[in-house]
C-alpha cells in the first residue's frame, strides 16, 4: 500500500503531465490551473515551479514567472536552465544588473548551453557594452552553429560599429539558416551599401591630388621650354576651356565632400538607427532607405562628374602643351 507522501507523488505527476499536454495545445490558462492543482499538493517539486514558471512566462506575467524559476533554483541548485531562463525573464523585466549574475551561474553549470550565452548578449546589448555582447553571441554561435539570431544579432552590433564587411557576413550566415527572413535581408542590403559608399569615398579621397616634399628632395619641375610664350590670340580659348575644366573639378570635389557629410553619413545614421531598434515602424525604414539611396546616387553622379571634368583638364593640358 502507498504511503500519503507517495501517493502525493504520484498525483502530482499525472497533474503535470496533464499540463504539459495543455500546454502544448496552447490552453495556457487551464495548464497554469492544473499545474497550481498539483503545488497544492506539494510545493516543494522543482518540476511544478518549472512548469507554472513556464506558464506564466507565457501568459506575459514577468514577476510570478520569475518567482516560481527562482524557486527552482532554489530547490534545485544545479538546474541550468532554470538559471538561465530567470536571466532571460529578468531580462524582459529591465532587471539587467540581476540578470547577468544569474546568467553566468547558468553558463558555469552547463557551458554547452548556447541560449545562456545568447541571452547573456542580450543583457550586454542592452547595457551597451557592444564588445561584451559580440563575445557572448560568438560563443552562442560556435556552441550552435544554427542559430540565425546568434548571426543576426552579431551583424547588427558590427553595423552600428559600421565595420560593414563583418556586418555583411554575420547577415549573410544568418540567412544561410533562416532564408527569405526580411529583416536579416534589409541588414544585408544596408550594409552592402554603406560598404560599398564607404569605398567609394575612399577611391575619392585616393584620387585627390597629393604632394610630398622632402628636404632631402626637392619638387620636380615640369620640363617646359622656358622661352615659350603664350599667345593669348593662339591660346585663349585652349585656355578658357582649361581653366573651366579646373574650376568644374573643383566644384565638383567640393561637392562630393558635402555630400558626405550632410547626406550620406547622415543618411548611414539613420539606417543604422532603424534597423537595430526594430520598435521602427515600416514606413520609417522606407523613408531611411530612400534618403540613403537618394545621398548615394547623387555621390555617384559627382564622382563621375569630378572624373569626367579631370579627364578634361588632363586633354586640355596635353594639347596646350603640344601647341
Amino acid at each position: 500500500m502507498l504511503s500519503g507522501f507517495a501517493v502525493a507523488k504520484e498525483n502530482v505527476d499525472n497533474l503535470c503531465q496533464k499540463a504539459q499536454q495543455a500546454l502544448a495545445q496552447g490552453q495556457n490558462e487551464p495548464a497554469r490551473q492544473i499545474y497550481l492543482q498539483a503545488l497544492a499538493l506539494r510545493a516543494d517539486v522543482p518540476d511544478v515551479h518549472y512548469g507554472l514558471a513556464t506558464v506564466y512566462f507565457l501568459l506575459n506575467d514577468l514577476p510570478k514567472a520569475a518567482y516560481h524559476f527562482k524557486e527552482v533554483t532554489r530547490l534545485d541548485p544545479l538546474r541550468a536552465g532554470a538559471f538561465i531562463n530567470l536571466g532571460a525573464v529578468y531580462n524582459r523585466m529591465d532587471l539587467l544588473d540581476e540578470a547577468i549574475p544569474v546568467l553566468r551561474r547558468g553558463i558555469q553549470l552547463d557551458m554547452n548551453r548556447a541560449e545562456g550565452y545568447y541571452n547573456l548578449g542580450l543583457v550586454y546589448r542592452r547595457k551597451d557594452q557592444p564588445d561584451l555582447a559580440i563575445q557572448a553571441y560568438r560563443e552562442a554561435a560556435r556552441i550552435n552553429p544554427r542559430m540565425a539570431d546568434a548571426h543576426y544579432n552579431l551583424a547588427n552590433i558590427y553595423f552600428e560599429k559600421e565595420q560593414w564587411g563583418l556586418a555583411c557576413s554575420h547577415y549573410r550566415q544568418s540567412l544561410e539558416l533562416r532564408p527569405n527572413w526580411e529583416k536579416a535581408q534589409r541588414g544585408l542590403e544596408q550594409a552592402e551599401a554603406a560598404q560599398e559608399a564607404e569605398e567609394l569615398s575612399t577611391a575619392a579621397d585616393q584620387a585627390k591630388p597629393t604632394e610630398q616634399v622632402t628636404e632631402d628632395t626637392p619638387p620636380s619641375l615640369p620640363s617646359i621650354d622656358p622661352e615659350r610664350l603664350v599667345d593669348p590670340g593662339l591660346h585663349g580659348a585652349l585656355l578658357s576651356s582649361l581653366h573651366k575644366a579646373t574650376i568644374d573639378s573643383e566644384t565638383h570635389g567640393r561637392g562630393i565632400m558635402k555630400i558626405l557629410e550632410t547626406e550620406l553619413e547622415p543618411a548611414i545614421k539613420e539606417l543604422s538607427s532603424c534597423l537595430l531598434y526594430p520598435d521602427s515602424s515600416a514606413s520609417e525604414l522606407d523613408q531611411c532607405m530612400e534618403k540613403f539611396d537618394t545621398a548615394v546616387q547623387n555621390f555617384r553622379n559627382l564622382q563621375q562628374n569630378l572624373k569626367t571634368s579631370m579627364e578634361r583638364v588632363r586633354i586640355l593640358g596635353e594639347q596646350l602643351v603640344k601647341m
